[in-house]
């Protein structure tokens, strides 16, 4: 498997440097830097992006930007990212490394709990990313619905859960849970055309009707 790796990734384009740094800066800085996205994902999110080419996009859960960089990448002349992330030691991090990508005036942060900020923001979503606390999918997926527009996107990451999702998870396995339920819930969702692609942890793409 890691030999089929290589070779997808030698078949890409290659990372944009400012996000080849990022990506050292975190695991050399940041606990749990697995979290990022990386090459592989992130690339297939910026093609994503440009193929949608969304005037608006919400990402919950920033982490260090990574992901935040390559979705603005496909944001249209006037378009505008939101991100949210609750760890405000992160927020600086990833400030500095939107600055370098020369996107700093497409993305906005908002630091502090999703489901607290989710609805305070009144716009309409051509895309919108999930990738934070996994007990909360379901919960940021009912309050963004209303937020995305008609035949717009919805991109929910790790989906696959290191495979937990095929086992019944343990009474305390809260994470694993929330991802299961998540998943039931969106594929009886009658609202939505929904497809899992299995790429390093799952990411469901989710458009709504």
């Amino acid at each position: 498997m890691k030999d089929l790796d290589n070779y997808i990734l030698e078949h890409i384009d290659e990372e944009d440097p400012v996000l080849q740094e990022l990506d050292r800066e975190t695991h050399l800085k940041v606990l749990g830097a697995r979290m990022l996205s990386g090459n592989l994902q992130g690339q297939v999110l910026t093609m994503l992006s440009k193929m949608i080419q969304p005037e608006k996009i919400l990402e919950v859960g920033t982490f260090t930007g990574y992901s935040a960089i390559c979705l603005a990448k496909g944001l249209t002349e006037t378009g505008k990212l939101i991100t949210i992330e609750v760890d405000d030691e992160l927020e600086y991090l990833s400030a500095r490394y939107f600055e370098k990508a020369g996107l700093a005036g497409k993305i906005e942060q908002r630091i502090g709990p999703a489901l607290q900020i989710i609805p305070e923001i009144d716009e309409t979503f051509d895309l919108v990313f999930l990738d934070a606390n996994k007990r909360e999918y379901i919960d940021y997926y009912n309050l963004i619905f209303e937020k995305v527009r008609s035949g717009g996107y919805i991109i929910a990451d790790n989906t696959l859960w290191s495979n937990k999702v095929l086992q019944k998870p343990s009474p305390d396995d809260t994470q694993t849970k929330g991802i299961i339920a998540f998943n039931n819930t969106v594929k009886t969702d009658s609202r939505v055309e929904k497809v899992i692609l299995p790429l390093r942890d799952g990411m469901t793409i989710i458009r709504k009707k």
